[in-house]
């Protein structure tokens, strides 16, 4: 067998075994009492365009999609779940200090003008997940009115 043929069933024999390693899901069972929405009002449509562009990264229920479970593809999702709630975690957001509170709407508000967020891979796969003008205007309005609540 040529060099060529053995590495191809190499590459194969280690594709099919990896997929055998999956992260553990972004998924939790329990409500969240230190959600966003218990610290500061959080209107519907506002509430929505989150958990259509931010949740599935920035809180502790992530949407899978079917692909979700192809490897090394899943390892990269959970790398970047991992990182997303680093940084923000809308379901722990209660547990932030109120000047962190602040700091994390500043960098979503940041985030928005710069359009770094959501990640353009994400709305690649995900076209529905990109902000609008308007999702983007109604974000800025909410999180000007939400950093005024919290700093009273």
């Amino acid at each position: 067998m040529s060099r060529i043929k053995i590495g191809l069933i190499l590459l194969l024999v280690i594709l099919v075994a990896i997929q055998f390693f999956q992260p553990p899901r972004n998924q939790s069972m329990r409500g969240s009492t230190a959600g966003i929405a218990n610290v500061i009002h959080v209107p519907d449509h506002v509430q929505a365009i989150l958990q259509n562009s931010c949740y599935d990264c920035h809180s502790n229920n992530t949407r899978y999609p079917w692909y979700a479970t192809l490897q090394p593809g899943a390892w990269w999702m959970a790398s970047h779940i991992k990182e997303g709630k680093r940084g923000l975690n809308f379901d722990e957001f209660g547990s932030y200090t109120r000047r962190r509170q602040v700091s994390k709407l500043k960098a979503i508000q940041g985030s928005i003008e710069d359009e770094s967020m959501p990640l353009s891979s994400y709305t690649f796969i995900h076209r529905g997940a990109s902000l609008s003008k308007t999702d983007q205007k109604l974000l800025k309005d909410w999180i000007e009115l939400s950093r005024n609540e919290i700093s009273k």
